[in-house]
């Protein structure tokens, strides 16, 4: 049955009140009141009680005289709210103090309460049990709220799990039908990551690369790739140059998996900022700094950052990775053909980042290396430049 509007609150059993006070008659009255339906600690100082109300159990409420030696009710109030084991018990100041001047003052400082002697043993039972129910009613509350966002945190945590799960095994259909990329989500991951960071301080960049956008870039860095499942297999998994036709028909992947995201965005609820950014890396990962990548010929600033930094990410995978076209190179050689690129193929200062946080790349390629990745070779520089030309698909 649902308790009504007059129904007092089921106080737990063994609720403790400490009563502060000098005088031993004031601690024997309150005590002889209070102890049939409680259990009660006293102290006769303001020091003892601050000991005491960090004693476990900690009291449910206080009743605290003003007029003590040495240190008086305010200051003890005082200290007990500054005190995060004891702030948020109740204090009832119990005083002979008649004064509207000392009542305020305790109201000010955060007494719930303020009685004045001689007590009407009814009224401090009346008043001692509204403010432990009211007590008691805030601890379930504060219990309940815990409990919800506790309950909210796990749903989200989850949510991300599913979100990054879903994520993957949507980007790893482009990459099911090539055996040769294997963990080039994980590393690309990582690349994006390092770079990002490397340049979130960077006067250029910092507006944008805030650290909600880097998650948000890393998280949408996987369908970099996406559209690659519209093309064909001859095409995509052919070991040899491609024909003009064939390598137009390749290009297209980088629109095909802009407008596969576009078509799952249109299902949101609202605008999500994660869509936007995986279309930008989708659709301009291939593009150039000197303007002369596909599909749109973006130069310079033109491109998104993100883009510019996937781009780094995805060639030097591509270069120290086997592929059906070229075996594993080197990682001093991808190293260097990413600094010969800067300027031409890549933003200068993403290079720059790059070069400063090589290290991470190489232990994020150990870290996510193909288990049946072949040694890598060192190739001569003209070899090497031919595979940076053709791009990351290597079929120019």
């Amino acid at each position: 049955m649902r308790a009504g509007p007059g129904a007092r609150v089921a106080l737990p059993a063994g609720q403790t009140i400490l009563i502060v006070d000098d005088t031993p008659e004031n601690l024997a009255i309150l005590g002889e009141l209070l102890t049939p339906h409680y259990s009660v600690r006293v102290a006769n100082t303001g020091a003892r009680a601050l000991v005491a109300a960090e004693r476990n159990p900690r009291p449910d409420l206080i009743l605290l005289d003003i007029l003590m030696p040495g240190m008086d009710g305010f200051a003890v109030l005082e200290q007990l709210r500054e005190n995060p084991l004891t702030c948020d018990i109740p204090v009832i100041f119990v005083t002979a103090m008649e004064s509207s001047v000392a009542e305020e003052r305790g109201l000010e400082q955060g007494a719930v309460d303020y009685i004045t002697r001689p007590i009407q043993p009814q009224i401090v039972l009346a008043r001692v049990r509204t403010h432990l129910e009211l007590k008691h009613t805030r601890d379930l509350l504060q219990d309940q709220t815990r409990l919800l966002e506790a309950e909210v945190a796990r749903r989200m945590a989850d949510n991300l799990v599913i979100q990054d799960v879903s994520i993957r095994a949507l980007a790893s259909l482009a990459e099911v039908r090539d055996t040769e990329t294997g963990h080039h989500l994980l590393r690309t991951q990582g690349y994006v990551r390092a770079l990002a960071q490397a340049l979130h301080e960077h006067p250029n960049f910092a507006a944008t690369l805030t650290p909600a956008y880097i998650e948000t870039l890393v998280k949408s860095a996987p369908l970099h790739d996406i559209g690659k499942v519209g093309i064909p297999d001859s095409i995509l998994l052919k070991p040899g140059p491609l024909t003009p036709s064939e390598w137009e028909i390749m290009k297209r992947h980088a629109r095909l998996g802009r407008e596969s995201i576009e078509h799952a965005e249109r299902d949101a609820e609202r605008p999500v900022a994660f869509f936007d950014v995986a279309k930008e890396i989708a659709n301009w990962h291939h593009e150039k700094w000197s303007g002369a990548g596909y599909p749109d010929g973006l130069r310079g600033e033109q491109i998104p950052i993100c883009a510019r930094l996937m781009a780094v990410a995805d060639v030097y995978d591509a270069l120290i990775s086997r592929r059906v076209y070229k075996t594993a190179f080197a990682e001093a050689e991808a190293v260097a053909a990413i600094r010969a690129g800067s300027g031409s193929h890549f933003d200068p200062e993403v290079v720059e980042a790059f070069l400063r946080v090589q290290g991470e790349f190489g232990a994020i390629a150990k870290r996510y290396a193909d288990a049946d990745a072949p040694p890598r070779r060192s190739v001569h520089t003209g070899e090497l430049s031919a595979v940076l030309d053709m791009g990351e698909e290597g079929h120019d």
